[in-house]
């Protein structure tokens, strides 16, 4: 073999080499879980309050039961949500800042203020639609 050429065997592996960079660069990244945007999805949705006020959030920030945010088992820290009351067609925008609920079943906790403006305090649960806000 001269100077500046390559074998077969360095041909194959360069070529394999090129192919797994080349179907690797074509994956996507996987992301924290996400909701998708065409369609609206329904979950049950509690809230939180008093006993956790000005104690800190998963994401760091101080919890202010008044503020419109929220705590999601796997969204990512700054998700907006439009949640959505289907009984009385009440909607806020809340911003994913913290983990939970813990108790099965739950899929969303709601600020307490976020809560109050849906209608959902009284029962303490409900049903609503969660969308994702770009």
């Amino acid at each position: 073999m001269t100077k500046g050429t390559l074998d077969n065997g360095r041909l194959i592996k360069l070529f394999i080499l090129f192919c797994i960079f080349f179907l690797s660069s074509c994956a996507s990244t996987p992301r924290v879980d996400s909701i998708p945007k065409q369609r609206a999805n329904y979950v049950v949705a509690s809230w939180y309050g008093q006993k956790f006020n000005g104690k800190r959030t998963a994401s760091g920030e101080r919890f202010d039961m008044y503020a419109m945010t929220c705590a999601h088992k796997t969204l990512q820290f700054g998700t907006k949500l439009r949640v959505t009351n289907p009984d009385n067609k009440k909607s806020v925008i809340v911003i994913v800042n913290d983990r939970g609920p813990f108790i099965r079943g739950r899929d969303l906790d709601l600020s307490y203020g976020a809560a109050k403006k849906i209608g959902i305090v009284k029962q303490g649960v409900g049903r609503v639609t969660i969308e994702n806000i770009p």
